[in-house]
């Protein structure tokens, strides 16, 4: 089937469209691949509505988010026409399009999590099936709604000597052991990756990134402001285990200089991904990499510190580490339009494996 996979992360950096061929199985080829930043004033919406859902007991109709779910599906939807011109393909020949949406509030705890986007206006706008509501079936289910992607990581890591682990550096992050078989597939939230990061930079110098790492580079970990981060009791916690984006905050750091801010945050990142290897059932034999975080060398470079283990870009498998997310969600797409498993016991905590999403024809 042909496949268009659309993802817009926490990091609110834009929208990235893929289009890929797939069975939803062992077959994935990639085709093309498009990203597109999101202007301030759009970042600014979204960042509007995930505060005020976070406010909320659950989702509900409120105007200041029903006018940033219309924008976010209007850029998904052009996102997904410019990708398709690019690629000389016409959207008959499209099977369906898997539209994550933007997570505005993550409350497994709860029983709920919200992503916005309208499923049903892209599909007839685009005159494409379109996949969207990937992770409230399994949060309905008792499951934590995420991570999603470790069935796409165990497709992309066939064939390499185990066990592997692929780490996710979005605006959270995640890992993804892969053992022998699916019972030995293991997914979880590690900790805030890029989010508080970024967060830093906005607040204290107007940039929404530490781009390479440069800033952070610069800078000295400040040990006590380190530990009182890691002194959380959700870093002990057994998996499955997620969290939204606003789960931490930067507020332990506030009255370090920029440059040492950068640093510690960034050190932060890299000592969670050491915590999260202590719930493995066996050290991986490699750390792949995925996710903007491994553009930043950084906190690349201390993780490799942290763990003992050479962190490595997913292009090390000769993959696109900006589009494999996005990659990901169009490969959901097909396994649920084909009632195959998208979540598992070992990844979210779901009772058994189970597909999900809703299909709108256009």
């Amino acid at each position: 089937m042909l496949a268009v996979g659309l993802m817009s992360g926490t990091s609110l950096d834009g929208i990235d469209a893929a289009l890929i061929e797939t069975d939803g199985a062992g077959h994935i080829r990639p085709i093309a691949f498009r990203s597109d930043p999101y202007s301030a004033q759009a970042r600014d919406q979204l960042r509007e509505a995930a505060a005020l859902a976070l406010s909320f007991d659950k989702p509900r109709p409120s105007p200041k988010i029903v006018d940033a779910e219309r924008m976010l599906t209007n850029r998904h939807i052009l996102a997904v026409r410019q990708l398709l011109s690019a690629a000389n393909v016409e959207a008959t020949d499209v099977d369906v399009v898997g539209f994550h949406g933007q997570t505005i509030a993550h409350r497994p705890d709860r029983g709920w999590t919200w992503q916005i986007g309208d499923g049903a206006a892209m599909a007839q706008a685009l005159g494409i099936k379109v996949v969207n509501d990937l992770r409230a079936a399994d949060v309905a289910a008792g499951g934590q709604g995420a991570p999603l992607l470790p069935v796409y990581h165990r497709a992309l890591t066939t064939g390499l000597a185990g066990p592997v682990a692929v780490l996710n550096l979005g605006g959270v992050g995640n890992i993804t052991w892969l053992g022998a078989g699916e019972a030995d597939l293991i997914a979880f939230d590690t900790g805030p990756a890029n989010g508080l990061i970024d967060d830093w930079m906005l607040a204290e110098t107007g940039s929404p990134y530490d781009a390479h790492g440069a800033f952070a580079a610069r800078g000295k970990v400040d040990r006590t402001v380190l530990d009182t981060l890691l002194a959380n009791d959700w870093f002990d916690a057994p998996p499955p285990k997620s969290l939204d984006r606003a789960d931490f905050t930067i507020q332990p750091a506030r009255g370090l200089s920029a440059a040492d801010g950068a640093a510690t945050l960034t050190a932060f990142t890299a000592e969670t991904v050491a915590l999260a290897l202590r719930h493995l059932p066996a050290p991986p034999t490699r750390l792949i990499v995925a996710g903007g975080g491994r553009h930043n060398p950084t906190l690349m470079t201390m993780i490799t510190a942290a763990t003992n283990i050479a962190a490595e870009p997913i292009e090390a498998l000769g993959w696109n580490g900006d589009a494999t997310e996005a990659e990901g969600f169009a490969y959901m797409a097909v396994r649920s339009l084909r009632g195959e498993a998208i979540s598992f016991p070992g990844t979210t905590g779901v009772p058994r494996p189970m597909s999900g999403g809703v299909a709108h024809e256009p």
